[in-house]
């Protein structure tokens, strides 16, 4: 590299530097957010030396006078200290909690006046494995939604959950709540409403004259969010193996946390658009109508592992601007629904891409072929869509098909010749003579010895694009088929418990699909080296692996999507049909009257030909060489 282009670089890197240490969250901002921290802790405290008070004075045997002026007193001291600690938000810290439902086709949210978050969602068009109520897709038990609120005079934090919201108007799809203070002309409002068959809940943050009540010290508020994901498939396994989040920054495409370990990642690169608490087929999303400040701003992924309810723990806090203005607003909105390519695509943000469909290349498999035919072909049973994806994909392949075929049978109509050449060096072995001998009689024959490999390989791309999305599928979610009672899981045809090492490596079941699987594997693996007999006895160890691969595929593939297995077995039962088609029409003996013509003529080496006699040979001068020292 030369001096000019390190200049470059250092420059580029000091730039970026400077760029980051501006943009990121300063120290009173730093400051600022362990002062929350420390504050909520010191309330919950407060609010557990409360808790032990009462149940020490309950446990007390005391007469009843003093008993009674005990209470008396709590009851006071407590008023009076709720007053003093909470100042203009007192009024909200009683009440009763009450709970209001919006709905339309699609879904039905449940709305707490306390803390005014929804609770409770239902997605009426789908349904918990097993069970035939609505899927929920969070309960009460499982959620916490907050906005962090700086006293004015910055000696204590608040969060919304702490208080009570009065209903201002209601309607069958929409509600607005109100959080009122000690002033009539200061109040804090959460608004939420849904349109007809849509999945997102549109919701806005209303601050009125708030500017004498809030800390004017900061530019933005935190908005904080908790869910735990409850199990909603009949393998709670499986949905661990892919519960994560997902997040969208201004700039940056949509990342994810591994569902393979926990994380808690700060998100202060970049102010943010959306935050997804992604389940296995489905998620809740938060999307800001503008952005989410980065300044504080964090996603957090736990685990679970203990629990047989629950999958995965996950939080986020985000910032929110506010300018302390008398009348200021935060628009955002919630999309609670499934996991479906083109529901989420229609959404916009770049939101489909929390459904997985491959890694790069791959991914366009899934996008032009996959999923539009899913979705024509929704009415009909899944099992027969699979099938129909695998007529298409082996009528697309059948150029490959036949290139393989035709190479196999080349191949094997050169046996006595490769036989001939094999007898010759068997007495006095000479590898790198023979290996020039029989590319001269590849050569000469017209016969390509990788030609039926490498088409193969194209193959790879579809299964490997089919790997990643069919278990990810919600069309094929609690789709039955045969004696598989949900295409997106594996199926159980015999349950044996755990068994040490095999549960490890196989699994605790026998999944009939996973086993047609493998056993087409092994007759196809068979057909395909009685094809190319040379091959084998040049490479034994090939061999060896073209038999064991099926094993770690059967190990793998019975703890898979049945759907999956199903396309392979497919695959594989029509590749025997196509063999034994091109077998009837293409004869061995065209194929070797094609191959002695070709012998006939005049041999043109080609420049690959060229280059592995030119290795050859230098590897044989390179051995005379070694052998005369």
């Amino acid at each position: 590299m030369d001096k000019k282009s390190l200049i470059g670089l250092g420059l580029i890197a000091a730039i970026l530097g400077v760029w980051l240490f501006v943009s990121g969250p300063s120290k009173e901002q730093i400051a600022n957010r362990k002062r929350q921290k420390d504050s909520i802790e010191l309330a919950q405290q407060k609010v557990q030396v409360e808790e032990l008070t009462k149940v020490n004075a309950a446990t007390k045997v005391s007469d009843t006078l003093k008993q009674a002026t005990a209470v008396v007193l709590s009851d006071s001291a407590k008023a009076a200290q709720a007053n003093d600690y909470y100042k203009d938000f007192t009024p909200a810290t009683t009440g009763k909690p009450e709970f209001f439902t919006i709905e339309n086709e699609n879904i039905k949210a449940t709305i707490l006046n306390k803390g005014a978050q929804i609770v409770k969602v239902e997605l009426k068009n789908y349904h918990r494995s097993g069970k035939k109520e609505p899927l929920i897709l969070f309960d009460n038990d499982s959620l916490n939604f907050s906005l962090l609120l700086n006293a004015y005079d910055r000696s204590r934090f608040f969060k919304t959950d702490s208080f009570y919201f009065k209903s201002a108007t209601k309607t069958a799809n929409s509600i607005v709540l109100k959080l009122e203070t000690s002033k009539p002309e200061s109040y804090i409002e959460l608004s939420y409403s849904l349109k007809p068959k849509d999945y997102s809940v549109t919701s806005e943050i209303h601050f009125v004259g708030m500017q004498s009540i809030i800390s004017q010290t900061e530019d933005q508020l935190q908005l904080s969010w908790k869910m735990l994901y409850p199990s909603q498939e009949q393998y709670i396994s499986k949905e661990k193996e892919a519960a994560t989040i997902y997040y969208k920054q201004t700039i940056n495409s949509p990342d994810n946390i591994s569902p393979l370990k926990s994380e808690e990642k700060e998100l202060n690169d970049a102010d943010i658009k959306w935050v997804s608490f992604k389940q296995q087929f489905f998620n809740a999303t938060i999307i800001a109508d503008n952005e989410f400040l980065k300044g504080g701003s964090f996603v957090k992924l736990g685990e679970r592992p203990n629990s047989t309810t629950v999958v995965k723990a996950v939080s986020t806090e985000l910032g929110i601007p506010y300018k302390h203005l008398p009348n200021e607003k935060f628009g955002f909105k919630f999309y609670f629904g499934p996991n479906h390519y083109n529901t989420l695509k229609d959404y916009g943000n770049e939101l489909e891409k929390i459904v997985p469909t491959g890694w790069s290349i791959f991914s366009y498999i899934n996008k032009w072929m996959v999923i539009p035919l899913f979705n024509n072909l929704g009415s009909i049973n899944m099992g027969i869509v699979i099938l129909i994806l695998t007529l298409i994909v082996k009528i697309i392949l059948l150029p490959i098909a036949y290139k393989t075929y035709m190479s196999g049978a080349r191949m094997r109509v050169l046996k006595p010749e490769t036989d001939a050449l094999n007898a010759k060096y068997e007495k006095n072995p000479d590898p790198m003579k023979k290996q020039q001998e029989q590319m001269a009689l590849y050569r000469k024959a017209g016969v390509n010895p990788l030609s039926g490999c490498l088409p193969m390989l194209l193959q790879f791309p579809i299964l490997i694009a089919l790997f990643a999305f069919l278990p990810a599928a919600i069309e094929l979610r609690q789709q039955g088929f045969l004696w598989a009672d949900d295409l997106s899981t594996y199926d159980t045809v015999l349950n044996f418990g755990q068994i040490p090492f095999i549960s490890w490596a196989y699994g605790d079941h026998v999944s009939l699909f996973a086993a047609l699987m493998f056993v087409s594997t092994i007759i196809y693996t068979y057909m395909n080296s009685s094809l190319m007999p040379q091959q084998n006895t040049q490479m034994p160890g090939m061999k060896f692996m073209m038999y064991f691969m099926p094993v770690i595929f059967l190990a793998v593939m019975n703890k898979y999507a049945a759907g999956l297995s199903w396309y392979y077995f497919l695959a594989n039962m029509f590749t025997f049909l196509q063999n034994y088609a091109m077998k009837f029409i293409i004869k061995d003996s065209s194929i070797r009257a094609t191959l002695e013509a070709n012998m006939k003529k005049p041999t043109k080496k080609g420049g690959f030909a060229q280059r592995l006699e030119d290795m050859a040979k230098q590897r044989q001068q390179q051995q005379i060489g070694s052998k005369k020292k």
